[in-house]
């Protein structure tokens, strides 16, 4: 298929285990992967300084790192860090490059090295050595540039050699002008006049907002003192570089009129063909072995695949877009994946693992390996005679598995003919695979997003007919343990057994399903799974002793406001859980169908007051509760469904409970109910206590009001009403925001009501309204611009009445519409309490005496 080929590439490589180091292979710095700069070779002017007196005769560059080779018109000086550690590294037998030990050590692994793979120090410098050398330097307008110090220099990335080009990098404009504005600074390095003073900035990069001097205007702007302000020369930085790159035009040397974007490929050529640049690759980030050592970039002579190949990465987009992959965030992931991944080294030199078949010098490497085991899953049975382990032998012999085998079952090949396996098995092997193929589901940690997962998606395309591409991948993250990492060295640490042992196998599940859904790491806590096991018991007794006291319940329909309200919350129940376990939302299942179904029922309870529950709901809560925690806590499940519910056969082949469509009115009147009685006994604890917080007298207990009048308004009106349509018109649905507020005043300026009145106080009126109803549109969504609530307030208050006087402790409760001037007439001494806190659609105002 041409997919797979043997070339020189830089790849992350370890020199203690002498091949290239994969993701699995690292014990960090996974997913890393080579940065290519080019070296600008500073040659050293001589005579050398006495230190470097050993090098005279050759040819000695300071080795500049760079991303930016269209920069290097506008060089002014070279950087080194005064106290960093340098040495003259042999290249080849006349050129002598001065870098730090780590990048030698690169590029000895990348063929720029006297001496292959071990790097040659001819003399050990510091960055104090070299200040002063005078450098001519590639492409710089000024002839004779000089190493100055600049305290800001990385010696673990790049070189250390930084070339300055102070009319475009923030940081080369700030350090250039600390040393020329503070003779102190120049004095304490050794720094002469003559060596900074005379260099002015030369404008190479013309930047659409910034100018052609973009660094020194924006370093003005952001008021930027010195090169030690890191976080807004960082700003800078970022601003400077992405204009420059996407929008700027070249204004020096020969691409003058041309775009940056367009430029900075021809000048790294250029460079390149005069020898007067090197291409040079490190980690973009630190990578360490397993084995221990920190891992170089080495060029490399193995077999790549060709992910990122046009047609190829097409293909692979084509099969993410139709995935299930439960999670925006895995999405994005994989979608991150496929716009870089490219040329994966699939081979290694020794390890565990398979030789590759046309060159057995090589093994496959583990990430590459095992894409398409799923595939193999599906007849796998046949090849080990069911035993999971292949400790029997199967009649086929492994030279009978050709490639004209495979292509039959796996993609559509022609029968074998010459194969000696029997048609009927292959035939079966065959029927297997295309019963099970293609796979709806893989799951698999979130680490492996970035490398064999992809591989996978990639390898299908290549190889499997479309209709036998993946359907989903469930991603996962790590596992904690008490909100810390999971560690053997610090004992925080459990295995499954261990796990068990200690608190039980339903208990552990309970805590694992609690422990998180998503990508997040789970975190598995003791407390959870220990209050698992008292919840699970306590529910049990609780069952046990509503079947002793079975004569007690109510046996009549159920057609009370509570029995309504109850079978609702567990019709959601089952809606809900289903919906969560489908999305193997773990977590969620169990608050849907654990917690939540638990709190419903023990309001229940409290709702039903005197007249008692009704057995049937109660039967039909404790069956569908015991469904619903099956998948979780089945030992549980099992032991409820047998011996307390008496049911036949097993839970687990029991099914899904059947519900009804929730009513979603009645949860909104319920949740009403609920806040009301709430809101009330606040307002009743705040009369009895009186002003003094947390002293309630014996006086004021005694006179504990009996009586309580609710007053309602169950629709908005007014001007009220004129804001709630303004809102309603603005609004844009499709994407949940509201047009500008100026145009919403201007709406409320054309109004009946602005009309009618003074606009001034008319605004002043109806703006913190607006403003009121827009925020609460962001919590409670597009509902809150109703004129009236969908159910009647009045008609649910009544029908709670009993429940609301026993609830509060009162003696008599009246509901009353604000409507009604003879109702507020009731109020009497307190009717100045209506005008202050006026009821509205779903804030009802409360009088008690």
């Amino acid at each position: 298929m041409g997919k797979i080929v043997k070339d020189l590439r830089y790849a992350i490589y370890s020199p203690l285990d002498g091949q290239p180091c994969a993701d699995h292979d690292r014990a960090s710095g996974e997913g890393v992967i080579p940065q290519e700069y080019i070296l600008i070779k500073m040659e050293v002017i001589s005579p050398f300084p006495p230190k470097m007196s050993a090098l005279e005769g050759k040819k000695v560059y300071l080795a500049a790192a760079t991303l930016r080779p269209e920069t290097m018109y506008g060089q002014t000086n070279c950087w080194v860090l005064p106290d960093g550690k340098y040495g003259a590294y042999e290249i080849n037998d006349t050129d002598v490059f001065i870098l730090t030990k780590r990048a030698a050590l690169n590029l000895a692994y990348q063929k720029l090295s006297r001496v292959p793979e071990k790097p040659t120090c001819l003399v050990e410098l510091t960055g104090q050595d070299l200040i002063g050398l005078p450098l001519k330097s590639p492409l710089a307008f000024n002839d004779i540039i000089y190493t100055l110090p600049m305290l800001s220099v990385l010696t673990d990335k790049g070189t250390g050699i930084v070339t300055s080009v102070p009319s475009d990098s923030p940081d080369d404009y700030m350090a250039l002008h600390d040393l020329k504005v503070k003779p102190a600074f120049r004095a304490k390095y050794g720094v002469k006049d003559e060596w900074v003073l005379p260099f002015e900035i030369i404008p190479i990069i013309h930047h659409p907002d910034f100018g052609d001097r973009s660094a020194e205007k924006i370093c003005i702007e952001k008021k930027i003192k010195s090169q030690n302000e890191r976080e807004k020369l960082d700003e800078a930085k970022k601003i400077i570089y992405k204009g420059g790159f996407y929008e700027g035009t070249m204004i020096a040397g020969e691409f003058t009129g041309m775009k940056v974007q367009e430029a900075k490929s021809l000048i790294r050529n250029k460079l390149l063909e005069l020898e007067q640049a090197v291409v040079y690759s490190e980690p973009e980030k630190k990578v360490m072995s397993r084995s221990g050592d920190e891992c170089v970039v080495a060029l490399t002579d193995q077999w790549y695949i060709t992910y990122g190949e046009q047609e190829w990465k097409k293909a692979a987009e084509e099969c993410l877009a139709g995935m299930n992959l439960y999670s925006d965030e895995t999405r994005h992931g994989f979608e991150h994946t496929l716009s870089w991944l490219n040329q994966w080294a699939c081979s290694r030199s020794f390890g565990l693992g398979t030789r590759i078949p046309w060159d057995e010098e090589f093994l496959v490497e583990s990430l590459s390996d095992s894409t398409l085991y799923m595939a193999y899953y599906t007849v796998a049975h046949f090849l080990q005679r069911g035993d999971m382990y292949g400790a029997d032998q199967s009649s086929i012999k492994p030279e009978q598995l050709t490639d004209e085998v495979w292509d039959f079952l796996f993609v559509g090949g022609p029968y074998p003919k010459s194969s000696e396996i029997s048609s009927s098995l292959l035939n079966k092997m065959k029927q297997e695979f295309e019963y099970w193929y293609p796979f709806d589901l893989r799951v698999s940690g979130k680490d492996l997003i970035q490398n064999h997962l992809t591989f996978c998606i990639y390898n299908h395309t290549a190889i499997m007919p479309k209709h036998h591409w993946p359907k989903g991948f469930r991603c996962n993250g790590h596992i904690m343990l008490n909100s810390e990492k999971m560690s053997k060295s610090t004992g925080n640490f459990r295995t499954l057994r261990q796990a068990i042992e200690e608190f039980s196998a339903d208990a552990t599940r309970f805590s694992l399903a609690d422990a998180g859904d998503g990508m997040d790491d789970a975190n598995f806590v003791f407390e959870t799974a220990n209050a698992a096991i008292l919840r699970l018991t306590k529910e049990i007794s609780w069952m046990e002793e509503v079947f002793a006291a079975e004569s007690s319940l109510r046996s009549t329909p159920p057609t009370t406001y509570a029995d309504r309200v109850f079978a609702n919350e567990m019709n959601i129940a089952v809606k809900v859980t289903e919906k969560n376990y489908s999305e193997y939302m773990f977590r969620e299942a169990l608050k849907s169908g654990f917690y939540d179904l638990q709190a419903a029922r023990d309001e229940y309870r409290l709702s039903c007051g005197a007249g008692g529950m009704n057995r049937d709901l109660l039967w039909r809560f404790m069956d569908i509760q015991t469904r619903l925690i099956a998948p979780i806590c089945p030992h549980y499940a099992e032991y409820v469904w047998k011996e307390l519910l008496k049911k036949d056969g097993y839970v687990v082949n029991a099914g899904w409970p059947e519900a009804d469509s929730p009513d979603l009115t009645l949860k909104k009147a319920n949740k009403y109910l609920q806040d009301c009685i709430v809101s009330m006994r606040k307002l009743m604890q705040k009369q009895v206590s009186g002003s003094k917080k947390g002293k309630t007298s014996m006086s004021n207990v005694q006179n504990k009001p009996t009586v309580g009048l609710i007053f309602v308004n169950e629709q908005y009106d007014g001007w009220k009403k004129e804001c709630l349509n303004i809102l309603q018109k603005k609004f844009d649905t499709s994407t949940c925001t509201f047009a500008p507020d100026q145009e919403i005043l201007s709406e409320l300026q054309k109004s009946e009501i602005s009309q009618a009145g003074n606009f001034k106080q008319i605004q002043k009126l109806c703006m913190p309204f607006l403003r009121f109803k827009k925020d609460e549109v962001k919590t409670v969504g597009v509902q809150a611009l109703d004129l009236k609530l969908p159910f009647g307030e009045i008609e649910v208050l009544v029908e709670n009445m009993e429940l609301i006087k026993r609830q509060l402790g009162l003696e008599r409760l009246e509901v009353l519409s604000a409507l009604d001037s003879d109702a507020v007439g009731r109020a009497g001494n307190h009717a100045s309490v209506l005008n202050s806190n006026p009821p509205s659609p779903g804030n009802p105002t409360s009088i008690f005496f």
